[in-house]
């Protein structure tokens, strides 16, 4: 509302002085997620590292002292040192140079995994949510069918039937993380299904299609976002467990995983073989987790000041 300042004797306006407003400039949804987000120290450290991570993983190329398979055999099992930061290899490679080189597959893998399950999932769940009835009955009930089975052992089966390698080991997982977005996303397209205004687009004439892309799914957005920055984590849980059991990355690729089995066998007498890719994994699995609980906290209007 526009503010006016009349004269009390002419009833004429007056100009109003630039140091006179309506108000502090509204907040949006962003802003307050962002404040609320910000309060939160831990989930702060958790995006620095994942940023950290992120940057390292674009310009491994770069950021590596080696490249990911640089064998020099003259120095095999070389402890940590000036020379090797955190040691090299049976093959004289070098740890650290493999991990920064492995951080983008691990990532990678992450973020592609999820981003499978969160559309096919999410739109399963979005369908099965919005129409209900036995379209719903029957999408649930197959999401039930692979939650029945523990989801490693579901990955195990999957991948083992496809084939060893990175790609089935993605595909693997992906579809293991299907039922968990379709269930999340349903739950929350049914709360706001109901709501003033989806009847309204539905009065006017919107197509199902468009109500659920524009109106729905929008507005449920915030579990999915939470939800998905959660799962990027187990994701990646899952496909070095998968890579440590040889059913993932395969030599010479430097998946965090793969590396930890390669280096299982000399944890006696070169324990950073191991170590130093397990590390690799918790640090950046914590990150995720960090940054997701932080999410759901700012997202949580009960939370909000």
């Amino acid at each position: 509302m526009a503010v006016r300042l009349r004269n009390a004797t002419t009833g004429e306006s007056l100009p109003v002085p630039p140091t006179i407003g309506t108000g502090r400039k509204q907040r949006t949804r962003f802003d307050e997620t962002w404040r609320q987000f910000r309060k939160n120290k831990w989930a702060m450290s958790g995006m620095v590292l994942l940023i950290f991570l992120a940057f390292v993983a674009i310009g491994a190329d770069f950021v590596a002292p080696e490249g990911l398979d640089d064998q020099q055999l003259g120095r095999r099992f070389l402890a940590p040192s000036a020379e090797a930061i955190l040691g090299t290899d049976h093959l004289g490679r070098d740890i650290l140079s493999r991990i920064i080189h492995g951080s983008r597959l691990s990532l990678s893998i992450g973020f592609i995994t999820t981003s499978i399950g969160l559309v096919i999932g999410g739109g399963l769940g979005a369908i099965a949510g919005y129409y209900g009835g036995s379209r719903d009955q029957f999408i649930m009930r197959i999401m039930d069918v692979i939650l029945a089975i523990p989801g490693f052992i579901f990955a195990v089966a999957l991948v083992t039937a496809l084939g060893p390698n990175l790609t089935n080991l993605m595909i693997a997982v992906g579809v293991n993380s299907i039922p968990y977005f379709a269930r999340i996303i349903r739950s929350s397209v049914m709360s706001v299904k109901e709501n003033e205004y989806i009847e309204a687009a539905r009065a006017l004439g919107c197509s199902h299609t468009w109500i659920i892309l524009r109106h729905v799914i929008p507005n449920a957005f915030a579990p999915i976002l939470v939800q998905a920055t959660l799962r990027i984590g187990d994701t990646i849980i899952i496909a070095a467990g998968l890579s440590f059991l040889g059913l993932g990355a395969q030599p010479p690729l430097p998946e965090w995983g793969a590396m930890l089995s390669g280096g299982r066998q000399y944890l006696r007498d070169a324990w950073w073989m191991a170590t130093f890719p397990g590390v690799a994994i918790m640090f950046t699995v914590l990150a995720f987790n960090l940054v997701g609980d932080g999410l759901r906290d700012a997202l949580d209007p009960r939370l909000k000041n």
